[in-house]
């Protein structure tokens, strides 16, 4: 197994992408674009949304993910009785001390995976929102920050829906993608049925980076250049995202400050220092369809979707690409 580096970050960070993404690769098979997806995400500072059905690897990309870089890792069943101090932690008193002492809840972790998100109360799924904007949460009039780096990934089924609440505009927006998995191609699934599970083990595999060589290679993606007439393509696409008559609700600036961000780390980890207009492109649909509102939009989670990601679809292909 690769080791992680001993050099300096700065000096490690250009070939740290492609050491995350063998090395993920190893026990997530047959789906590489979701994965640059899923490091693309961790790079960018954001955090990941997977819709999906059940059994496609969502928890395996997820631990693999933290463990590759060498990170901590928690993972949060939703349920509808889940509360929010059974996320943040709680206050105890300590009869030896005699003191009072904070009891960290799983939030307090480099990756946290938010199983079946929508399960829980709109109270609970509250709970996340400083975490995910700020790195921090606020508990018992004090606030904790939370280790760096620090990424939620969330899941939902959408073909479920008894039982569910849907995760308010607020929250969605604070998800930096949305991401599909969905099945892998039929060799890649028979090394995994064949391999039983220790094919798809996340815990057999090396931390290949540290994380601070991953908050290096963030503030690298920082630095990536995007060219005046690309952030005017991508204004031009916002916009028409707000005047589109089929939508209630258009794209923020947040939602216009994240897909910039995270075409940044997409031509990070294909190599460059500068973005080209399919790096916005490809992150169009992932980055900024969970951010609009339908106007009618009494239909199930999967039409919605399915809607949201055809209307980006067509404004993109009226909006001029620079070049």
């Amino acid at each position: 197994m690769s080791q992680p580096s001993t050099e300096h970050p700065t000096l490690v960070a250009a070939d740290a992408a492609p050491r995350l993404l063998a090395q993920i690769q190893k026990v997530f098979l047959g789906k590489p674009e979701a994965v640059r997806m899923a490091i693309a995400c961790f790079v960018a500072r954001g955090h990941l949304l997977i819709e999906d059905v059940p059994g496609v690897g969502k928890t395996t990309l997820a631990r693999a993910l933290a463990r590759s870089a060498g990170g901590s890792f928690r993972r949060i069943q939703f349920t509808s009785d889940l509360l929010p101090s059974d996320i943040l932690g709680v206050t105890v008193y300590d009869q030896d001390s005699g003191e009072f002492i904070f009891k960290p809840g799983p939030i307090f972790a480099n990756v946290v995976l938010a199983d079946e998100i929508n399960r829980a109360t709109p109270r609970t799924q509250s709970a996340l929102l400083e975490a995910m904007s700020e790195g921090q949460v606020s508990t018992e009039d004090e606030t904790r920050d939370l280790p760096d780096p620090f990424m939620v990934v969330a899941t939902q089924n959408p073909q479920e829906q008894y039982g569910t609440y849907p995760l308010p505009e607020s929250q969605m927006d604070r998800f930096l993608l949305r991401i599909r998995i969905g099945y892998p191609d039929e060799a890649s699934e028979g090394r995994i049925v064949a391999g039983g599970r220790r094919a798809v083990d996340p815990d057999r595999l090396e931390p290949v980076i540290r994380p601070d060589e991953l908050l290096a290679l963030a503030d690298r993606a920082d630095d990536v250049r995007v060219d005046p007439s690309l952030i005017q393509y991508a204004m031009g696409v916002v916009t028409q995202t707000r005047r589109s008559r089929a939508l209630a609700l258009g794209v923020s600036t947040r939602g216009a400050m994240a897909w910039v961000q995270a075409a940044r780390a997409w031509a990070l980890l294909g190599g460059r220092t500068y973005c080209v207009p399919d790096d916005l492109k490809e992150l169009a649909l992932p980055a900024l369809a969970h951010r609009v509102l339908l106007e009618s939009h009494h239909e199930s989670l999967g039409k919605i979707r399915s809607e949201s990601e055809r209307l980006i679809g067509e404004i993109l292909s009226r909006v001029k690409v620079p070049y």
